[in-house]
């Protein structure tokens, strides 16, 4: 079994910044694959941003290139998304996720293991 928490998340303004963290516990092999989620009202679950916790190989959605980051801490089991110059379209549920998933991490929602979320609300 493996434990996901989420923190970080609440309300700024256009331009803002906010960083989320995932404390992950139980089974290293479950946890190969982290990875971040959203989800706003009325939409699907999107993939936003994962990274192969072996190799630190990260992925992105376009729509955050440049302004999201992905990151680690093994030492901590920690797993954060640095968000930076946020858009009120960025306003969803964020949701960590883990997987054995190693060199096929990439963003699907194909993950065993899901947080239960940390709102993030954009206004312009």
């Amino acid at each position: 079994q493996v434990q996901l928490v989420e923190s970080g998340g609440g309300s700024v303004q256009a331009g803002g910044s906010l960083r989320l963290s995932c404390a992950a516990s139980g089974r290293t092999a479950m946890r190969h694959c982290m990875g971040w989620f959203r989800q706003a009202p009325g939409k699907e679950r999107e993939g936003v941003a994962v990274i192969a916790t072996s190799r630190s190989s990260t992925y992105y959605a376009d729509s955050v290139k440049g302004r999201f980051t992905i990151s680690q801490d093994t030492a901590k089991n920690l797993v954060y998304l640095q968000m930076n110059s946020l858009k009120p379209e960025d306003t969803a549920m964020y949701y960590c996720a883990a997987g054995p998933m190693d060199a096929t991490c990439r963003l699907r929602p194909d993950f065993n293991y899901w947080g239960q979320g940390t709102q993030v609300t954009v206004s312009s």
